[in-house]
């Protein structure tokens, strides 16, 4: 399911307008960016669990050539999922 179908998925589900449900998708979309910037996380309770993890510096390898090369810390986005997700998957 890709953005457009779930914009589709949510204006069925709650009988509004594609424009309504496509402001409803985007509105939760920012709360989650904005929950990870400010506060590191974002829980929803029996879905899962967004969380921003660091990840340290390391010594990678270029494919090409084989050589060593220095990869910079940076921070990603990980999700662990929650019970009732899991068990309906």
């Amino acid at each position: 399911m890709n953005k457009s179908q779930l914009i589709a998925h949510v204006g069925e589900s709650l009988h509004t307008s594609r424009s309504g449900a496509a402001r409803i998708v985007d509105a939760v979309l920012a709360g989650i960016q904005r929950g990870l910037r400010d506060d590191r996380s974002v829980t929803i309770t029996g879905f899962g669990t967004f969380e921003v993890k660091e990840r340290k510096a390391r010594v990678g390898r270029n494919p090409h050539t084989g050589e060593p090369i220095e990869i910079a810390p940076g921070r990603r986005v990980g999700f662990r999922v929650g019970k009732a997700l899991k068990q309906s998957v």
